[in-house]
């Protein structure tokens, strides 16, 4: 993407002085509803309404949204809040259908995201449009596939592009519905760094206690807004009742949250900053090459097994390892997810070179 200055454009011209909060229901329920959400927001620091028209769910029989008629609803709020509106399109339908009703800001979710073919046809059908469009990060970890969508949109001339980052699934059971990843977005942020990255804390937490941690770390890492789900009744909400907060709630949580500065001017802080940087190079360069010994290790392992006609993956031993490491992480205050992802990725790197010294010694 060439130009990337034209992508942070859009941004610009709202003429925040915060980072830009989109907030609002996960599900347009009815008229009532909706116009109530926006009165209560409209004047907090959320300058847009989102509320979901159509809902793509995992599997059919559940709630799939009020369709085309929400979107009168959304308008209504639009003129009688001042507040832009948003909602998620996922054909080329819904596009012309929202952007007929004064839609601002379309979004494509994270399950239309996965699919190249349906993100072609959905920017083309909003070829050269003014209006913002936010492309989610796909259910799967695959920052490629992502950036892929954006790149469809900005061929097809759609040049007011920004990015939700709203977790990825997994099928191991965590605190959050949808792990966060940061370091995807983060990587994705230091390639296009124009690009608005937005986050959907709510999506990622599936849990309303979790809003405010994700979006100060979200802060922390320099995003430049949240899109929050929020209903004055959440509990009774038609859909993902338990992730969505109540407007009193979200404006709560736009005033605790603390804005960093992007840099600090004081020579202190940097001469303390310098301090501190260098020790985590230094731990990083022993991280290196402890970790290097680790799999010169492996690999002799790897030589006495296949000696012996061995298998390379010895559940029992793996097992016992990884229960003394997470025992070990705790007692100096490292979490059992982090020891787990950690020590799942080095285990697999000591079978890849176990693998490599069986079939050189088997050539």
């Amino acid at each position: 993407m060439e130009n990337k200055k034209e992508l942070r454009t859009w941004l610009d011209d709202y003429n925040l002085d915060h980072p830009l909060v989109i907030g609002g229901p996960c599900s347009a329920e009815t008229e009532e509803q909706v116009l109530k959400i926006a009165h209560q927001l409209k004047d907090s620091d959320a300058t847009v309404l989102r509320a979901g028209i159509w809902k793509p769910r995992t599997r059919p029989g559940n709630f799939e949204g009020v369709g085309a008629l929400g979107l009168k609803w959304l308008q209504k709020a639009k003129e009688e809040t001042g507040m832009k509106i948003a909602t998620e399109v996922a054909s080329p339908h819904h596009v012309e259908l929202a952007l007929e009703h004064g839609v601002d800001i379309l979004w494509i979710g994270a399950r239309s995201t996965v699919s190249p073919f349906i993100v072609q046809d959905i920017a083309e059908a909003c070829r050269g449009i003014d209006n913002p469009v936010l492309v989610k990060n796909p259910i799967n970890p695959d920052l490629s596939l992502w950036l892929g969508a954006v790149e469809r949109f900005y061929t097809c001339d759609v040049k007011n592009l920004g990015v939700i980052h709203r977790g990825f699934s997994t099928y191991e059971k965590t605190k959050y519905r949808n792990i966060p990843e940061w370091q995807i977005p983060i990587d994705l942020q230091n390639r296009f760094p124009d690009l608005p990255l937005i986050l959907d804390p709510s999506h990622i937490a599936g849990n309303r206690e979790l809003i405010f941690e994700l979006s100060q770390t979200a802060l922390d890492l320099n995003f430049d807004g949240l899109i929050v789900e929020s209903h004055f009744d959440p509990d009774n909400a038609w859909s993902d009742a338990a992730q969505q907060v109540t407007p009193d709630a979200l404006i709560q949580i736009m005033h605790d949250l603390k804005i960093r500065k992007v840099v600090g001017e004081d020579e202190a802080y940097k001469n303390e900053l310098n301090k501190l940087r260098t020790k985590i190079n230094i731990a990083d360069n022993q991280l290196i090459e402890i970790l290097a010994k680790r799999m010169k290790t492996s690999e002799e392992i790897g030589r006495v097994k296949s000696k012996q006609n061995v298998a390379i993956l010895q559940s029992k031993r793996w097992n016992e390892i990884l229960g003394r490491m997470i025992l070990e992480g705790e007692e100096n205050g490292l979490s059992e997810e982090f020891i787990l992802r950690i020590y799942k990725a080095i285990h697999q790197e000591s079978i890849n070179h176990q693998e490599t010294v069986a079939k050189m010694q088997n050539a």
